[in-house]
């Protein structure tokens, strides 16, 4: 018999649960993302943002890419790429 006010932790397998994914991903268990959208601050722009920005960074890093060829390639502002590069010298 329950006592009032307590809830019963069923263990997954007794758990109806839908996965709906995302636009990213069609199920959450195959999504290619490390963390889940809605669990990494910033969502999905940020998740996608820090992949680019670390392409810029080794781009500039390896082949010695100019900004302003960095900034067309990803279509971002010469200024967006300096703020980028000065995170990586940070």
């Amino acid at each position: 018999m329950l006592k009032r006010g307590v809830s019963l932790d069923l263990r997954p397998e007794y758990c109806q649960y839908e996965d709906y994914g995302c636009e990213l991903s069609a199920t959450c268990l195959s999504c290619p993302l490390p963390r889940c959208r809605y669990d990494e601050p910033g969502g999905r722009r940020q998740l996608l943002n820090s992949k680019r920005n670390r392409e810029i960074q080794g781009l500039r890093r390896e082949r010695g890419l100019a900004i302003r060829e960095l900034a067309a390639r990803y279509g971002v502002s010469a200024r967006t790429v300096h703020r980028i590069l000065r995170k990586e010298a940070m």
